[in-house]
């Protein structure tokens, strides 16, 4: 897969500075490793890939945190579309830390909030102050849930109207049972356009069958090591449909 990411013209973060997604749409894919390279195949006419000292599939490490009840998955699983979710976000190849606010109201916008951190540490003011300020939930009720590693490839269309990022090598460690799941051949992409503007990649997603599909990294994470004290049943459809992508 290295081979193939090197043949794409590189675009760096300045660069990038320059998509400004103003009537941003979300659209997530699930598929597996073999139908990555295929789609990377196509792909390499009609997109640039991002480049950071030439490193171009960035790892990058989360860990998500919950209340002791496990509320904002609660919510997610019983269907609800007002959910929070609250997260810190290494980059890896910077050593970049960020404590992540995502909202996604009841239509289906989602926004997020951010701030630079040092460690993970509730504590600190600064923190308790934003986690006041933006999530709906109190900072005292936190404990961390889930832990997930992988690597990512952001990938941008020459007309510059879209982000594409593409992530693999997912693992999964549950916080609060110990469990750690790997799933290598699970790939996630999201599409993220300037409202509905063309974007090349649809027709190839099409033309290879993969379908959007929700997949939530906490939720998933969640429900795959955490069965045996977390409700799974609406994620019931979603996880037979991620076991048979692993296993063709």
């Amino acid at each position: 897969m290295t081979e193939l990411i090197n043949k794409f013209e590189p675009i760096t973060l300045a660069e990038m500075s320059s998509v400004k997604l103003m009537n941003r749409t979300d659209t997530k894919f699930v598929t597996n490793l073999q139908k990555l390279i295929q789609l990377l195949e196509m792909a390499q006419q009609d997109y640039y890939v991002q480049d950071i000292d030439g490193g171009r599939n960035l790892e990058y490490d989360t860990t998500y945190f919950d209340t002791q009840t496990f509320d904002m998955y609660c919510v997610h699983q019983h269907g609800h579309t007002n959910r929070q979710k609250i997260r810190f976000r290494t980059y890896c190849v910077s050593g970049l830390q960020f404590m992540e606010i995502k909202t996604k109201n009841n239509h289906g916008r989602t926004k997020k909030k951010r701030i630079e951190v040092g460690d993970m540490d509730l504590a600190d003011e600064e923190k308790r102050q934003f986690i006041g300020k933006h999530l709906r939930y109190g900072v005292d009720t936190l404990q961390p849930a889930l832990n997930n590693h992988f690597s990512r490839i952001t990938l941008v269309n020459k007309a510059k109207t879209e982000r594409l990022t593409i992530d693999s090598g997912l693992r999964f460690h549950n916080l609060q049972n110990d469990q750690r799941l790997d799933m290598d051949e699970l790939v996630i992409i999201e599409l993220k356009r300037d409202g509905l503007v063309f974007s090349p990649v649809l027709e190839m997603l099409r033309q290879l069958r993969i379908q959007p599909h929700g997949f939530s990294k906490y939720c998933m994470g969640s429900a795959l090591t955490g069965k045996n004290h977390l409700p799974v049943n609406r994620f019931k459809r979603k996880l037979i449909e991620v076991n048979k992508l692993v296993n063709q």
